[in-house]
């Protein structure tokens, strides 16, 4: 059996493998991520009064809408004011925001950004199956909307905790198209050994903070 997407084909049993090792790292990263907040919490709460953990409504696989977690990086009138944000928006096509010097982070909240430690809690994420460890960015549902069917083939896979993107592109790609680029790279190319890849890249790029803002 084989499952078809419109470049490639996938072995049944590679997503499978794919799968279980997305639990095995979801279990121990969730672990992790209790670990860590004990800590952070405290830490978090002082900074900004608020809850612990940011959640957002972002896009999976296919369209289907998931609530995604992070460890509270911004002050909790983030969302409202990134409308006021916009204009400085570094993605000049504005379907995807990011920003250097944004204002809404917490003074904590660069240090989670800057390790990574933010996307932690996105560990009990791939422990549901919304996500993968490796994999797209999913898009918030704003961000989605404005997609053409050119940028919806990214969502044909789950998304994923890092990706091309993250180890290739962080801090360097600012353009969307790029993005979406990288992301069918990904697509195109995948395999469990790209996966393993991806991973340990990730690792370098989160130890030596690469791109990381």
């Amino acid at each position: 059996n084989v499952i078809a997407s419109s470049i490639k084909t996938v072995e049944r049993y590679q997503l499978v493998l794919k799968r279980m090792l997305d639990i095995i790292g979801g279990i121990v990263g969730s672990i992790l991520t209790l670990l860590i907040a004990v800590i952070l919490c405290p830490v978090i709460k002082k900074q900004s009064p608020g809850p612990l953990f940011f959640t957002q409504t972002r896009v999976g696989k296919n369209g289907r809408k998931f609530k995604i977690y992070k460890f509270r990086s911004m002050y909790i009138d983030a969302e409202e004011r990134k409308k006021e944000l916009q204009a400085q928006n570094e993605m000049g096509d504005n379907l995807m925001f990011k920003m250097e010097h944004d204002p809404r982070i917490t003074k904590v909240g660069k240090f989670l950004r800057k390790t990574s430690i933010d996307e932690f809690p996105q560990f009990f994420n791939v422990l549901k199956g919304d996500m993968s460890l490796v994999g797209t960015r999913p898009p918030t549902e704003d961000e989605f909307e404005q997609y053409n069917n050119y940028y919806r083939r990214r969502m044909s896979i789950t998304p994923g905790l890092t990706g091309m993107w993250q180890v290739k592109g962080r801090g360097v790609v600012t353009e969307f198209e790029d993005v979406v680029k990288l992301d069918l790279e990904y697509i195109d190319k995948w395999s469990l050994s790209l996966d393993f890849k991806i991973m340990l890249q990730t690792v370098g790029v989160v130890l030596f903070g690469k791109g990381a803002k």
